[in-house]
């Protein structure tokens, strides 16, 4: 923060609505200015030469840097316990410029065997093309990446929850198995946000977010964000970021993530605590098969999540009982639940994954990689809890009668 200093840190809900800004830097302005600008006038032009080679700091081209930006990328470093950060235009901007400044031909990544259903397709059917490899593994057992891990692994990525069956991976013990090898570990904390989980402060090298999610919320943008130590961002930039996908974010989006920042924590509490009792009145009804969220004492990841999480968020896979033509005809049946894709908006979501955002995944994928044709996705928003029980208790109960 550029307020007064004081001996005790800043909470976090403090340092998301002020940290890295003055307003008197800017005229007294509460907000972060929007710097509309694609590129940045020099003072002369030996100062444009220092700009290029990096032996003088500020901006000059936007793909390269803004101010807007920058004031969101210490943010959010700051908030994952991290020292620097990147924005870019989509969460995949960031997986993939991760990627790319990382890997070489002949490297081989070890992944997680449930991810997002673009993140899987890069690594099962694109990434190969340029001579990486790719083995999936169960990493909820770090005794899988014990075994699978050997000097030719040059990531390691997770998503913890995983989207969307909701499996964790014990970011601590994989972390330790990395550093024996050098290999960066990367998580994927969307579903968390540094609120719920900091996978830097348990021992991962880089964290990735999807900021159209939770950290937006508000289901009014597209953006992404890598953080990470100050030399592996520098890198990502210059060579991920800038020359190889061109995933800028604009300054816009910037400022309205930040909007969004300032509510962060209020709306993690709530999406969490309705989530938990939505997953215990799902979890009693006679239709429903089985509920996956961490907070359920029933979830064999709930201790777990009771560690390396401060509450269990706001996501909720289930399967009912008449399999993927109950789960159809539950979502056509909700009135007040939004049926969509993406997640961590006000409103509550549901989707199908398996012929949505998971479609990427072959029929025989899906069971190999932890989640069934059945299964259901929900993204609690911030309705009230009794209008959302209503709603789904008689969709659930639409399906008894019929």
């Amino acid at each position: 923060m550029q307020a007064k200093k004081r001996n005790t840190p800043y909470g976090f809900a403090t340092r998301a609505i002020h940290h890295g800004y003055n307003p008197q830097d800017y005229h007294g302005a509460l907000n972060p200015p929007i710097f509309m600008s694609s590129t940045f006038g020099f003072k002369d032009s030996g100062h444009g030469t220092e700009l290029f080679s990096g032996d003088a700091e500020g901006y000059f081209y936007h793909r390269a840097g803004n101010p807007t930006v920058s004031v969101l990328e210490n943010r959010l470093a700051e908030l994952e316990g991290a020292e620097a950060g990147i924005a870019t235009s989509s969460g995949m901007g960031a997986i993939t410029a991760a990627f790319w400044t990382l890997l070489n031909s002949g490297d081989e990544i070890i992944a997680d065997k449930t991810l997002y259903g673009c993140t899987f397709s890069v690594l099962q059917h694109h990434i190969g093309r340029f001579g990486v490899k790719t083995t999936f593994i169960d990493m909820s057992n770090p005794d899988e990446l014990a075994r699978a891990i050997s000097g030719n692994t040059r990531i390691v990525y997770c998503e913890t929850p995983a989207n969307p069956n909701m499996r964790l991976v014990d970011i601590a013990a994989i972390a330790e198995i990395c550093k024996q090898y050098d290999a960066s570990f990367i998580v994927d904390n969307t579903y968390c946000t540094p609120y719920l989980q900091r996978p830097i402060e348990l021992g991962a090298d880089i964290v990735v977010h999807s900021a159209t999610k939770y950290l937006g919320g508000h289901g009014d943008l597209l953006a992404g964000a890598v953080i990470a130590n100050r030399e592996m961002i520098d890198q990502i930039r210059s060579v991920g970021l800038t020359e190889m996908n061109g995933a800028i974010i604009s300054s816009l989006d910037a400022f309205l993530i930040m909007r969004g920042l300032k509510t962060l924590q209020l709306r993690m509490d709530r999406h969490s605590q309705t989530a938990l009792k939505l997953a215990k009145l799902l979890q009693d009804h006679p239709a429903v098969d089985i509920v996956y969220y961490p907070g359920l004492v029933s979830s064999p990841f709930h201790q777990l999540a009771s560690r390396q999480m401060s509450q269990y968020g706001g996501m909720i896979a289930l399967e009912l009982k008449g399999g993927i033509e109950a789960g159809r005809n539950f979502m056509d049946a909700l009135q007040l639940v939004t049926s969509a894709v993406s997640l961590g908006d006000a409103e509550t979501l549901v989707q199908h994954p398996a012929s949505m955002t998971h479609a990427k995944y072959e029929p025989e994928e899906r069971e190999k990689h932890g989640f069934t044709d059945g299964l259901i996705r929900i993204s609690v928003g911030l309705e009230d809890y009794d209008d959302l029980a209503t709603d789904m208790s008689d969709a659930l109960s639409s399906l008894k009668q019929g």
